[in-house]
C-alpha cells in the first residue's frame, strides 16, 4: 500500500511539472490584457462611476491606433462594467476591424486575478483572439502569474508597474487550462514605451 502511494505521488509530481512547462505549439489562442486608461480623481463619486480624464482619453486614442497591428482581428472583448473601462473600450473599438463581439461583465470589476483566470477558462474555443479590459491589481497579478519566466519582457512586467493603458499579450494553447501552464509573453507595452516606438 505504501509503495502504491509513493508511485501515485511521483506520477502526480510529474504531471504537475508537465503542466507548468511553457506552452510552445503553433496555432494557439491569443490573450490580450489591457488596463483602462487614466481616470479622473475620485472626488465625491462612486469608484465605478469615475470617467476617463482628458489625458486618459488622449492616451487611449493613441494606444488604439496601434492595436490592429499588434492584436490582429479580435473575436471577443471582455470588459469590466466600470465607467473608466467602458470608456476605454469605446475609444478602442473604432480601430478594430472587423468589429468584435463585446461582453460587459460586472464580475470583472476590481476582480482578483484568480477570478479573472476562472472567467477566461470558460471562453468558447471558437474565440481564438480575446481582449480583456480591466483593473489593477488583478490584471497585473494575472499577467505575472501567466507569463513564461523566460520571455524577454518578463522581468520588466514582474518588477515594474502595470500603468494605466498598459497592454500585455500571451499565447494560450487551450482556454480550459489557462493558468495551469506558463504562457509565452508576446508583447508588453506601456504608453511610455509606445512613445519610444513612435520616435
Amino acid at each position: 500500500m505504501e509503495a502504491a502511494d509513493i508511485s501515485l505521488n511521483t506520477a502526480e509530481r510529474a504531471h504537475c511539472a508537465l503542466l507548468r512547462a511553457p506552452t510552445t505549439r503553433l496555432n494557439m489562442n491569443r490573450l490580450h490584457l489591457l488596463r483602462h486608461a487614466k481616470s479622473a480623481a475620485k472626488e465625491k463619486m462612486e469608484d465605478r462611476e469615475r470617467p476617463l480624464s482628458r489625458r486618459g482619453r488622449e492616451t487611449a486614442r493613441r494606444i488604439a491606433r496601434h492595436l490592429p497591428a499588434k492584436l490582429g482581428a479580435i473575436d471577443l472583448v471582455l470588459c469590466s462594467s466600470a465607467r473608466r473601462t467602458r470608456e476605454t473600450m469605446e475609444l478602442v473599438l473604432p480601430e478594430l476591424t472587423p468589429r468584435p463581439r463585446v461582453v460587459i461583465e460586472e464580475g470583472l470589476y476590481l476582480a482578483p486575478h484568480q477570478d479573472l483566470a476562472a472567467r477566461l477558462r470558460r471562453l468558447d474555443p471558437t474565440d481564438a483572439n480575446v481582449l480583456m479590459i480591466g483593473h489593477n491589481p488583478g490584471l497585473h497579478e494575472l499577467a505575472v502569474a501567466l507569463a513564461d519566466r523566460n520571455s524577454p519582457d518578463f522581468h520588466k512586467l514582474a518588477t515594474g508597474k502595470f500603468p494605466t493603458a498598459a497592454l500585455v499579450s500571451f499565447l494560450v494553447a487551450d482556454w480550459a487550462t489557462l493558468g495551469y501552464s506558463l504562457h509565452a509573453l508576446e508583447t508588453y507595452q506601456t504608453p511610455e514605451s509606445l512613445l519610444g516606438e513612435e520616435g
